[in-house]
């Protein structure tokens, strides 16, 4: 299953411009925010990332609810952070 996860922007890449490093539950990786092109995106900001792409800007209450939420998924969320851990570089 894949979810969409909630993470927080931490910086941003000059080259290539679209993408930028996301925390996710304590991962980091690099993610494209392409999708998200004239959003006010700053470090500290919260998306919804998906197949390394983030789909949406969302509301740091609304990250927490989400990821709360997934957590008391179990396997399913643990499958997916394991799977982001094991995707990063």
């Amino acid at each position: 299953m894949c979810l969409g996860i909630p993470g927080e922007l931490v910086a941003f890449d000059d080259d290539p411009p679209d993408l930028a490093t996301v925390d996710v539950s304590g991962v980091r990786r690099r993610v494209n925010i392409g999708l998200l092109e004239g959003e006010d995106l700053r470090p500290g900001d919260w998306v919804l990332v998906h197949v390394g792409f983030a789909l949406s800007k969302i509301s740091e209450s609304e990250a927490q609810a989400l990821l709360e939420f997934l957590e008391d998924m179990g396997q399913a969320y643990d499958d997916e952070i394991a799977a982001f851990r094991e995707s990063s570089p």
